[in-house]
Parts: structure tokens; sequence; C-alpha cells
């Protein structure tokens, strides 16, 4: 019997939490999918054609640079081309950005409850994860994490809209907040859901972008362009930053599959954003159908919405199963439900209406 012999890794890993994806429906319930936040329509045909073109070529590598796609999104985004630095998802590119700027005796400070993955990366790279709780109402309380603010802090991640509660940091808010934080903190804006939007007050991370240059904005593809499959997303920072990122990133890590779809997507942007306004739609209706049953819930501003049960999360993450539907639980704080198409979102406020009775 042959003997195994642990290798020395680091020991601090051990305490490093896995990042939990979204449940997976039984089979013939692909559709009612509603734990991961991805859009429910299949890519369109220009899409799936760019897609096509490609895979006769997967046998050279990927333009490291994303020159095309990179051209493209500048002209959308009316940015210099070299602010733009692209990843395998938004995720990606924020895990640069905490390997860029954080390591151990470093702090990292994000909102509670927000996006998962926050701590993983600060505990990844030896940084120690500052947590400040969300208000009641389930906003960010930036006065709160303006005050937690130390000579140590090297990062402040801000979810907008916030992944699990759906809420908007507003463009005041921001701009008191930004007036308190040192020059030398990166202030990273996470907007994966900044497609669905709809609140006037809501900031734009682009407006603070191109003002200050501690700022750095993350955007995606994968949520409402519907390439959540293809990982692609992308940051906009001063080119100093983005220069640091691109440094410390994967030589061709993003596949010339992704950057066509992501350019082709962009060339049918009117077609992609009308089908983010049915989703919007949908959204509403769940959030208004979800009230009227009882639940209190906040706006949300993304493709979700969220429902804070405490100790009743799982029995109501079950009563979803029991229907074919997987929703997204959060330990004992509450669920997650992705909008989908309108038969899946039934099929959720069915069995939120057989919960409350």
């Amino acid at each position: 019997m042959s003997r195994y012999d642990a290798p020395r890794l680091r020991a601090a890993l051990a305490a490093v939490p896995e990042y939990v994806p979204g449940r997976v429906p039984r089979q013939g319930c692909e559709n009612l999918k509603l734990s991961s936040n991805e859009n429910p329509y299949p890519p369109l045909p220009a899409v799936v054609a760019a897609v096509r073109r490609q895979a006769g070529r997967i046998n050279r590598y990927p333009d490291p640079a994303c020159t095309a796609l990179g051209e493209a999104l500048a002209d959308r985004l009316a940015v210099p081309a070299d602010r733009l630095v692209f990843g395998t998802g938004s995720v990606a590119v924020g895990r640069l950005l905490v390997r860029a700027a954080a390591g151990p005796g470093d702090e990292v400070l994000y909102a509670w409850r927000s996006f998962e993955a926050y701590p993983i990366m600060a505990d990844v790279c030896g940084a120690t994860s500052v947590r400040v709780p969300l208000r009641p109402d389930e906003t960010h309380d930036l006065d709160a994490m303006a005050d937690a603010v130390t000579d140590r802090t090297r990062i402040i991640f801000l979810c907008t809209p916030n992944n699990p509660t759906g809420t908007v940091v507003r463009r005041a808010e921001l701009a008191r907040f930004l007036d308190r934080v040192p020059a030398d903190v990166l202030v990273v804006l996470d907007e994966a859901y900044i497609e669905f939007v709809r609140d006037p007050e809501a900031a734009d991370g682009m407006e603070f972008q191109r003002t200050h240059g501690n700022v750095v904005v993350l955007r995606t593809f994968s949520k409402a362009y519907g390439l959540a499959g293809l990982r692609i997303g992308y940051a906009v920072a001063h080119p100093d930053v983005a220069a640091v990122l691109r440094k410390v990133g994967l030589p061709f890590g993003v596949s010339q599959l992704a950057q066509d779809a992501a350019t082709a997507s962009l060339a049918a942007e009117d077609e992609l954003l009308a089908r983010v306004e049915l989703l919007v739609k949908e959204r509403d209706r769940v959030t208004a159908a979800l009230r009227e049953l009882g639940f209190g819930l906040p706006d949300s501003d993304a493709n979700f919405v969220w429902l804070r049960l405490g100790d009743r999360t799982a029995e109501f993450t079950e009563a979803c199963a029991v229907l074919g539907a997987a929703v997204r639980p959060y330990g004992a704080d509450g669920v997650r439900i992705t909008v989908g198409e309108p038969s899946a979102n039934d099929t959720v406020l069915r069995a939120a209406a057989g919960w409350r009775h």
C-alpha cells in the first residue's frame, strides 16, 4: 500500500470557507433553478453564431489583451481602453484586486450580509475581514463603514445592488462616504446587477470612477447578458491600478469564446436589455405578490428578491424544493430567490402561499 505524506500547505487555508454554489433542482425542473441569479433566457442567435465561429479555433490561445472586446466596451462606457481589465467573471477580477492590495496585517472591509466571495478573497490572501452589519432596512450603513476604516484598511467592497438583499447604495450617500475614505484606500463598487437597477437615486459607479482614482467598478456579462457559462467580467479602474491587475492576472485567462460572445452581446444590447426589462417587471410582480402574502422584503434592484426568515430559512427552502424549485438559503439569515420565467416564479409563489398558511 502506498503511503500518503501530506504536503506542507499554508495552515491558514484550513479556516477559509468554501464558496457554496446555488442548489440544483431535481431532474426535469431545470427552469426552476432560482438559486444562482442566472438569466433564464438562452443566448441570442447572434451570440450563438459568434461562439460557433470561434469554436473551430479553440486550438489557439485567446487574445490576452481582449483587444476587440476592449475597444467595443471602451466605446460603450466612454472610457479609455487602458482602464479596462477582464477576467473570468467579475469575482475573478475582485480576487485580483485583493491580491494586489491586501496581505497579512491588512484589512478588507465590507458590509454583511453581502457577497459570500468577499471573506474568501480576504482569507486566501491572509488579510483580515472587517464586517459591518447592514442597516435594519438591509442597506449598507456607510457611516458605520467609514467609522470602521483604519490605517490597516486597504480595500472596501460596496456591493450595489447588494447580493443577497438587492438594495442599492445611493448617489448622495456614496459621495459623502468617498469624502471620508482616504484616497489611498481602494473602494470597489461591485455592480454585477447594474442593468436591473431602476432606483433613480442609485449610484452609478462609472460617474465616481471618472473622478476618483481610488474607485474601481466591477461588472459582468454573466447576469443581464446571460453569459454565466462562459465566465467573463471586468473592472474599470485608474490606469495605474489596471496595470497592476494585469500584472497579477492569469495570462490567457479569458477564453476567445467568451470574448467573442461578449462582443456580440454588446452589439445586440437593445435585444438583451429588452429581456432585462421583462425580468424587472417579473421582479416587481413577485415582490408585490410576496408582500400580499404577508412577507416583509426590501425593494430589490437586482434580478432576485430577499426574504429574511431567520431560523425558518431551511423550512422555506424545503417548501420550495417539494414543488421542484431550488432557491438559495443563507444559514439562519434568509432566502434569496432568483427571478426566472413567469411559470417558475409562480411555482415559488405557490410554495410561499402554502408555507404561510
